[in-house]
Formats: C-alpha cells, structure tokens, sequence
C-alpha cells in the first residue's frame, strides 16, 4: 500500500535527520568553542522548544490536516538543519537550534497522527513497524555522518543531506497527500473525531500518556548512560560501550519490527505488560551485575522488552483522542526523555551510576502497571 510506503518514508526521514545532525555536534561543540554546560544549555533550547510546539501541533494537525502538517514540518526540518552548523557562538546555537527543535517536534506528532489514521484504516496494529523506521534511519543517519566526518565539515554535511531529504519529501509527500486511505471516513471531519471520542476516553489517555512518558523516560537514560556504566562501573573500553549503545537500538529496532506481528497475536495488553516485565528485569540486571556479559546480555532483553511500549502507548491516545491525543502522550513522552539525563545523573552523583541506573527498571516497571490498569482500554 503506498500510503503505507509514504507514512514510512516520513517516520525515517526524521530519525535520519535528527542523527545526522546529533554526530556533529562534537564539532558544532568545538567550532562555538562550547563548554559541556553552556552546550547543555543550547540543546535544551532545542528540546524546549520541540516540546513547546508538540503541545500546540495537534490543533494544527485538526486545521490543517496531520498530512500536510507532517510535509511542512519535513521540509523545514531538513532546511532548519544547516543554521546552526553556521554558528560561532554559544548564544547563535541556542537560538538557531529553536527552529530545529519547532520542525522535529511539529513532524513527530504530525507523522504519528497520520500513523493513528492508517492503523484505524488498515486496521492492523502497524505503529511498531512504522517507529523502527525511524530507528533505521536514525541508524542510517548516524553510520553515514560517521562515513562524511572525516571528510566533509558539518555545514558540508547539512548542505548535502537537505536536497535528499527535500527531494525524498516531495515524492513521499505526494503519495501522502493524494492517496485517499481504504476506509476514507477516518479522516473526515477531523475536528470532530476527537470531540466524539475524548470523552469516552475518561482517565484512559492521560494514562496512556504516562505509559508513553515511562517509555520514553527509559529509552532516554539508556541512550546516555550506557556507555558510561560500562566504561566506569565495569571498566569496558570505548569499543564495549558503543556495543553496548549498539545492543539496545538494535534490538530494540528488531522488537518494533516483529511488532505487528507479536501485537496481532498477543493483544496490546500482553505485548506492554509482557515486554514491560521483561525490559524491567533486564534493566535491574544491567544496573546490578557485576558482569559485562551478564550486563550486555540484560541490556538486550530490555531493548527487545521496551521495543513496542511507547509505539502502543502513542497509537491508542491517538485512538483515543485524535491528534491531540498524540500531541499530550508524545509531549509526555519527549517530557521524559529530557528528564532523564538530570535525574539520573544527580542520583548517580549522591548514590552511585549503579544505583541510579535501577531508576529505569522503576519506570519501566511502572508503564507496566500502568499498561495492566487500562487494559480494558487496550484493543486485544
């Protein structure tokens, strides 16, 4: 189905420019003559202002229509890359990294509003299949600024990639925007969709919303804090600890793509309290064990277990709320990404990486309780 194929291409095209973008920093870092904080300080100009425009891109996605929103933000997020590879300053990131964060977080509640209209259309649980797309271009995205570092700086980078992704944008788009889905009643009347539904939806979308938060929340302490828990705790080389980053994308983009599969056999129930159970265990393993191989062994059952939960947790608040659903649980869930950092990086300060990295199998844990109390909720 093509309209399948071009929601895909969308889900990939914003992993792919986001990671190409997120291996240069440490020569944006040195170029604005940086430190680690004033850098901090310029990313979270980034991400407040991606969480800031998620809040808002529902009632977009409801005016205009969540396709059109998606290829705009597209667009722009591939333009609104090159800015801040021309800044020499500090201040002139932070300010230029607003607009990237305006156009990454416009394209995430955008393209998972589309996704929540082409699950209720297919009616097939596809949301895990269409988010390992944007784990496999974020792969992409990261393995070739990688190739281009050593040869290309990273306005050369940019300058490089925008015209794919402005050419890969326009040709998606136009199979976004002029194929109609299968069942054609589930894009009419968008305004009303979810006025009809949200009070049905009772204490259920502010709790899925929370499953997406605990999700989101874990997937980001792991991103951070794994390389550092091997090198400093269990005494791995650089080489471990990127495998180690490595073991938890890569089963966690092996999960989402059996996802459909595990969801249509299993129920959306099973699939978060099973996966949760699983992805807590392992995390309180890799956080506990003395052993490297134990560890990277845990790491991976946490990916595969952690794989689908924020997926699902994303398509039944939009089931359940239109796109504004989308815009509340992805909000909360970009919310948890950014609190994962200083959160676990101020327990580990008091009390040890070790201890702190337990938080995870908590969160975890308690997106799996969470999963459990609105199962009445969750199509089986």
């Amino acid at each position: 189905m093509r309209l399948r194929v071009a929601t895909t291409v969308f889900f990939a095209l914003g992993g792919f420019v986001f990671a190409g973008w997120a291996v240069r920093i440490p020569a944006i870092k040195d170029q604005v003559a940086a430190t680690p904080g004033t850098l901090g300080l310029a990313l979270f100009a980034m991400t407040g202002s991606a969480v800031a425009t998620m809040a808002v891109t529902g009632r977009l996605c409801e005016r205009f229509g969540s396709r059109r929103v998606a290829v705009v933000a597209s667009a722009l997020l591939a333009l609104s890359a090159v800015p801040p590879t021309l800044t020499r300053s500090a201040l002139a990131l932070g300010l230029a990294l607003l607009l990237f964060g305006v156009a990454y977080g416009a394209i995430d509640v955008a393209i998972n509003s589309v996704a929540v209209d082409l699950v209720a259309a297919l009616r097939r649980p596809v949301m895990p299949s269409l988010h390992a797309a944007n784990s496999l271009g974020s792969l992409a995205g990261a393995g070739l600024g990688g190739v281009l570092a050593g040869h290309l700086s990273p306005t050369g980078h940019m300058l490089l990639m925008v015209p794919v992704v402005l050419a890969a944008t326009a040709v998606g788009g136009w199979f976004l925007l002029t194929r109609p889905l299968p069942a054609a009643h589930h894009e009419q009347a968008p305004v009303d969709r979810p006025r009809r539904l949200l009070p049905r939806a009772g204490t259920a979308l502010p709790l899925f919303a929370l499953i997406a938060l605990c999700a989101a929340y874990s997937q980001g302490a792991l991103d951070n804090w794994v390389p550092l828990h091997i090198t400093d705790d269990l005494g791995g080389g650089q080489g471990v600890a990127a495998a180690g980053y490595a073991i938890v994308q890569g089963t966690m983009t092996i999960g989402r793509l059996s996802g459909v599969a595990l969801l249509e056999r299993l129920g959306q129930t099973r699939v978060v309290v099973v996966g949760g159970a699983v992805a807590s265990a392992g995390a309180l393993v890799a956080a506990l064990a003395p052993d490297l191989g134990v560890v990277l062994v845990a790491l991976a059952a946490t990916g595969l277990g952690l794989a689908n939960i924020f997926p699902v947790a994303i398509a039944r608040a939009g089931a359940l709320g239109g796109p504004n659903g989308v815009a509340f649980a992805s909000t909360l869930g970009y919310g948890g990404i950014l609190l994962a950092p200083p959160t676990i990086g101020f327990l580990a300060n008091g009390f040890g990486l070790p201890l702190a990295f337990t938080l995870i199998a908590v969160m975890v844990g308690a997106a799996t309780v969470t999963g459990y109390a609105v199962r009445n909720s969750a199509a089986r």
